[in-house]
């Protein structure tokens, strides 16, 4: 009996499902020289921070305003679980999109701008397949890269200042290993709130053939929902943002949970990325490709 690949005029043993396995588009990502220095990066900014601290006197301590932003500050050399929370604090706002977006919205757009996608569906690779391995590995990549930074932070954290109670200005001091727990938990929220970065990289990434255009997009569109969050005047408006649910996981450092505010930016972050992500599929299956 015939395959439907091969009733349909493929050659003998063509799978569509065998085509561009995953393990393939990973090594073939591990090899790009953006993904060795964004990884690289990730891994050295904790170690940046750790030395930078070295060369804090001190003496302005005592000025610091009493800020979310400066508690964070001056509670980080007070364990490694703090300078881990440190470091996924002062990265989340910006550094962290830019590195999903990197990821994410390079992806499809660099094989455009090598002119490479169009022989990779003469292979031939089905374009819902090619985009769901891309995607999939752009998400693996990015998951990577939180791991990278909160465990070096943790590492060398523990390493400089030892293994210590987390401690925050919203709450009750929390035993190290229920430090971690809600670290962790942390380090989770954050990177389902980015996947509507992940989503809409991933998307531009699709209508464009310059990787820059894509990964700058996203970024430019997440800062702007930011700054449009901060308009009070916007009312209601302001909760269907993007990022107004972005800095939610502060209620994980509370002696009880706040879970209200964290399953709202979940899901956020699910709807967004879902409907980009549905975009992004309709358009490629549709879309004439020329490069």
């Amino acid at each position: 009996m015939s395959s439907p690949a091969q009733s349909a005029g493929a050659a003998p043993g063509y799978r569509p499902a065998a085509t561009m396995p995953l393990s393939a588009e990973w090594r073939r990502q591990a090899s790009r020289r953006r993904t060795q220095l964004t990884l690289a990066f990730m891994v050295l900014l904790p170690l940046v921070v750790l030395i930078a601290f070295q060369f804090d006197t001190g003496d302005d301590r005592g000025a610091r305003g009493t800020s979310e932003g400066s508690s964070f500050v001056s509670l980080a050399t007070a364990g490694g679980l703090n300078f881990a929370l440190f470091c996924l604090f002062v990265s989340a706002s910006f550094l962290l999109v830019v590195v999903v977006a990197l990821f994410c919205g390079d992806t499809v757009a660099g094989e455009a701008s090598w002119g490479s996608l169009r022989y990779l569906l003469a292979v031939p690779v089905p374009r819902a397949r090619l985009l769901a391995v891309k995607l999939v590995v752009a998400l693996g990549y990015s998951a990577l890269a939180l791991l990278l930074l909160v465990g070096t932070a943790l590492l060398a954290g523990t390493l400089r200042y030892g293994w210590e109670p987390l401690q925050s200005t919203v709450a009750a001091e929390l035993p190290a290993g229920e430090g971690l727990l809600r670290l962790l938990a942390i380090l989770g929220f954050l990177a389902v709130a980015l996947l509507a970065v992940a989503g809409l990289a991933f998307l531009l990434s699709v209508l464009t053939d310059a990787p820059l255009g894509a990964v700058g997009g996203a970024a430019l569109l997440w800062i702007l929902s930011s700054i449009l969050d901060q308009i009070t005047q916007l009312g209601v408006v302001r909760n269907f943002l993007p990022t107004h649910y972005s800095n939610a996981w502060v209620g994980l450092l509370s002696t009880e949970v706040q879970t209200d505010d964290l399953m709202k930016g979940m899901i956020s972050g699910i709807a967004y990325a879902t409907i980009f992500w549905a975009l992004a599929f309709w358009r490629f299956t549709r879309k004439d490709i020329v490069s």
